[in-house]
């Protein structure tokens, strides 16, 4: 590896920057880089799909969004990157294995997407439980007259089912209390007692897919979630109940899923993320009445952003100066230092 120059060098994917040009988190989440005068950050020249060698070989650090991390970003002997820091909490875009390999260090946000996050997700069952969208078509249209039929779904009394009882589950646990429903949690990896002190109880995976009129998709993803959700797992659930997913679009089998809507086994879907994003003009799902569509964007809000960017610029000021970053994906990285 080259030598690194007296000054440590930040590139933010361009990516974050809104239409004008600004930063979609705003300007005050940029201070937390005045801590190191030697620190100079700049945005990258172009926006990248994948993060090249050539970045790689420009920066120490890099801040990214939605850009590619590989293992050819970091192949070539001129690298100069040390750490990437992943502007949210999945890093499914990042070959950790190739950057743990080069002893790169990887951050991410995970406390600051979870209450954003949570409520994106009240966002869409509230959405689908009131059958918002349908009666907004008929509202338009003019035609007061149906909404007899467009009856929406109480809360009290019915079960939320979240798939992954990490960070974010728990938070949609704590934002959903005070709605009377009962709440199941499906990760062999969760712990109980958190669990029971949020007034739910783990559950195999099978088991909520049949009980909720709810199903979150609140996991990471990642080698054993890819697919988690598939036509057997569909095939479960109740014909009135609603499936949600907030997480990631792999883990659900989307074919299947279509398939689901169409033959009408389930009542509807709410989907932020896709198994290709951006979607397809061509998915059905994109032409489903009893579908709600974002662009995995439902949780971006001011607040969400420059939470989220405080903390992931944080985490490369720390890195420069010497210290530990607090949310290390990799801390293998930071013990071989």
């Amino acid at each position: 590896m080259p030598p690194i120059s007296s000054r440590f060098k930040l590139g933010i994917v361009r990516d974050v920057l809104n239409a004008a040009g600004e930063p979609s988190f705003g300007t005050r989440a940029l201070e937390v880089l005045k801590d190191n005068p030697e620190l100079e950050w700049e945005y990258t020249p172009e926006l990248e799909n994948e993060i090249t060698p050539e970045l790689a070989a420009r920066y120490d650090a890099l801040y990214v969004n939605s850009s590619r991390v590989t293992a050819r970003t970091v192949a070539r002997d001129d690298r100069r990157l040390r750490i990437v820091a992943r502007h949210g909490v999945g890093y499914d875009s990042v070959d950790v294995p190739a950057l743990t390999a080069k002893g790169i260090a990887l951050t991410n946000t995970p406390l600051a997407i979870r209450r954003p996050v949570a409520v994106a997700t009240l966002t869409l069952m509230f959405a689908l439980a009131g059958r918002l969208f349908a009666k907004d078509r008929i509202t338009r249209s003019a035609r007061w007259s149906e909404r007899n039929d467009l009856m929406g779904m109480g809360l009290v009394g019915r079960t939320l089912g979240i798939v992954g009882g990490g960070g974010i589950g728990q938070e949609l646990l704590r934002v959903s209390a005070p709605f009377g429903l009962r709440r199941l949690v499906a990760d062999p990896y969760a712990k109980d007692e958190a669990l029971r002190a949020l007034d739910a109880r783990r559950v195999p995976l099978e088991q909520l897919m049949r009980e909720a009129d709810f199903i979150v998709v609140a996991c990471l993803l990642n080698e054993e979630t890819h697919h988690l959700i598939g036509a057997a797992q569909l095939a479960l659930m109740k014909p009135t109940a609603y499936f949600i997913n907030v997480a990631r679009g792999p883990i659900v089998d989307e074919a299947a899923l279509i398939d689901a809507l169409r033959a009408g086994r389930i009542a509807g879907a709410g989907l932020d993320v896709f198994e290709q994003e951006p979607a397809d003009p061509a998915n059905p799902l994109l032409r489903m009445e009893n579908v709600i569509v974002t662009p995995h964007a439902l949780a971006w809000t001011d607040e969400c952003f420059h939470a989220i960017a405080s903390s992931g610029l944080q985490g490369v000021a720390d890195f420069s100066l010497g210290r530990r970053p607090a949310h290390l994906v990799n801390p293998e990285t930071w013990r071989d230092r």
